[in-house]
């Protein structure tokens, strides 16, 4: 699959989004959780930072669980994040296996890639990204 990075900003901070990576929590736009007034992925573009101040935004980025969207204040250096503490392993019911914290993926082929902050690993077997997670356990029922 065809790695792919979109950004969108409201002039102070630019929000990454990764849709590979992407496990379709729901968080970033469900009522109860998101900032739909920003994330509604039933418009085009589905992300418009300028809808709510620059605080909620990054707020509610930081809770994105497999990393798919991040940010960046547009006045800064970018930087990779990193985390400094131990890697911690979940199984998430019905779903991915996350991992937290900074990895290196090596592939069949012996290729690497570092991963860092948040990976979701699939579980399913359905994937169209694998290793990774692409929220396809939603669309086949898995249970597990």
């Amino acid at each position: 699959m065809k790695d792919i990075t979109k950004k969108y900003t409201n002039g102070e901070v630019t929000i990454v989004w990764k849709p590979t990576i992407c496990i379709h929590s729901t968080l970033c736009w469900n009522n109860n959780t998101g900032l739909p007034e920003v994330f509604n992925p039933k418009v085009r573009p589905w992300i418009k930072p300028e809808n709510a101040i620059t605080e909620k935004i990054v707020e509610h980025v930081k809770k994105c669980p497999s990393g798919a969207l991040s940010f960046y204040y547009n006045d800064e250096e970018q930087k990779p994040v990193e985390t400094t503490t131990e890697n911690i392993v979940e199984t998430l019911p019905n779903g991915p296996l996350m991992v937290y914290g900074n990895l290196v993926v090596k592939d069949s082929d012996g290729n690497k890639t570092h991963k860092n902050k948040v990976t979701a690993f699939c579980r399913c077997g359905a994937s169209n990204n694998k290793p990774y997670c692409d929220g396809s356990h939603v669309k086949i029922g898995f249970k597990g």
